[in-house]
């Protein structure tokens, strides 16, 4: 049910910083900004202390969902999402059975049409991701998908990459990369190096994810159609984007934020919390992937949200790769303005602005007659991260038992309050 809001004396973000005001929400929209607006039937929120976002969007998210509920579904994924101020994704297909057909994007979008976040999903490049025969992409982008991706697993014939770059073009829809060779990683599951070598395990080499990231802007340069390179970890990939984006090529590209703030020494604890794909790296992939992002060569910070069930996690060396993140990813992304590093308005580009100009989709302005879609947040607030209050099935969090400043503490769609953080709520008083 739709809500009358007045939220007061709130800082507002939209393309600036903007001083103080009142924020009026009525009918699901917008409806006015001013100062010592009068009191509305309704609901009114102390925003003393609350900056108002636009809500994010992820344009990277795994919900696991048809065929691997266990880890996650679209109703606990929707409901991380929103605790973490996210209020659209994009879901990627290494579902069971994978997103190739007209019905298991009918499902999805059925079952997120009443979570309160918009779900898009993300089309299978190839049939059942297996590399081979091309899905109908017309007919599934009128079911309802934003993109498509192989993402999970690269598509290993590079005239079948070509090829699906240019029939997407042609429809207009965006092509998600995931960059790794499967014959260099050959059973690699941390980075190749120092820490591989001091666990004696088999490591991922860097040149995988380069390889393919060349190959893509390659593909995407010679038949002049946009690509876009998810995950982006090494500094190679970095300065490989950078030239091409000068060069004029079509690409843009993702980070996480444990890219720009862990390194693979984080492994070394043997949590297979820490494992992820691809993996952390070294410090000097971690500063080249932070410039990335501070320079703009980097479009977008998602999370890869990937969940997994805490017994699959147990053993660090058979465990499967992926973090959580939805929850937290505001949160680590803030250091960067704590530090001076990005602006609020910048960092609104790449967690809510650009995901959804990459993908087509109708920006989300803070704005009257504008959809009430906000998130308000606490810049300050400083909070622990506890595996055990995550709104996800899964636990692997890599922030856990951190001390992050800055949290959504209130998520708005169409002008509902989605959620609301009650132990923020009881600590204030």
């Amino acid at each position: 049910m739709k809500q009358t809001i007045l939220i007061r004396n709130v800082q507002v973000v939209q393309g600036d910083v903007m001083p103080r005001c009142d924020m009026l929400i009525q009918d699901g929209v917008i409806a006015k900004f001013g100062r010592d607006l009068p009191d509305a039937a309704g609901l009114t929120i102390d925003g003393s202390r609350l900056t108002a976002l636009p809500g994010l969007f992820d344009m990277h998210v795994h919900l696991r969902d048809p065929g691997q509920t266990h880890k996650e579904d679209i109703f606990t994924g929707a409901a991380a999402a929103l605790a973490g101020g996210v209020t659209g994704v994009a879901c990627m297909p290494n579902t069971t059975p994978a997103i190739d057909s007209v019905d298991t994007v009918r499902y999805i979008c059925e079952k997120a049409s009443h979570t309160g976040v918009e779900v898009h999903p993300v089309g299978c490049i190839t049939k059942g991701l297996k590399g081979e025969e091309m899905c109908d992409y017309a007919a599934l982008k009128e079911a309802g998908i934003c993109a498509i991706s192989d993402d999970g697993r690269p598509v290993e014939c590079a005239e079948t990459m070509r090829k699906a770059l240019i029939q997407a073009a042609e429809l207009g829809i965006p092509v998600i990369s995931h960059c790794e060779d499967l014959s260099i990683i050959d059973g690699g599951i941390v980075n190749r190096g120092k820490v591989s070598e001091t666990l004696g395990v088999k490591g991922m080499d860097r040149a995988s994810e380069d390889y393919i990231t060349a190959r893509e802007i390659i593909l995407a340069a010679s038949a002049n159609v946009p690509i876009h390179i998810a995950h982006v970890s090494t500094y190679g990939s970095v300065e490989i984007i950078r030239h091409a984006k000068a060069q004029g090529v079509k690409v843009t590209c993702e980070t996480c934020p444990h890219y720009f703030l862990m390194t693979e020494d984080a492994v070394l604890s043997g949590d297979a919390d820490y494992r992820m794909n691809p993996p952390l790296r070294t410090e000097k992939d971690r500063k080249a992937v932070l410039e990335g992002v501070l320079d703009g060569t980097i479009d977008c910070i998602v999370t890869d949200h990937a969940p997994h069930a805490p017994e699959e996690k147990a053993d660090f060396y058979h465990a499967p790769n992926g973090v959580i993140g939805m929850e937290t990813s505001l949160a680590a992304s803030l250091k960067l303005v704590h530090a001076g590093m990005l602006t609020l308005p910048q960092l609104v580009e790449k967690m809510a602005e650009n995901p959804r100009r990459i993908l087509g989709l109708p920006q989300h302005k803070l704005a009257v007659g504008e959809p009430a879609d906000i998130t308000l947040v606490d810049l300050d607030y400083h909070w622990i991260v506890d595996p055990e209050k995550m709104h996800s099935k899964a636990k692997n969090v890599i922030w856990k038992g951190k001390t992050l400043v800055g949290k959504p503490v209130y998520t708005i769609t169409d002008g509902v309050i989605r959620y609301q953080d009650t132990e923020y709520m009881a600590n204030r008083k």
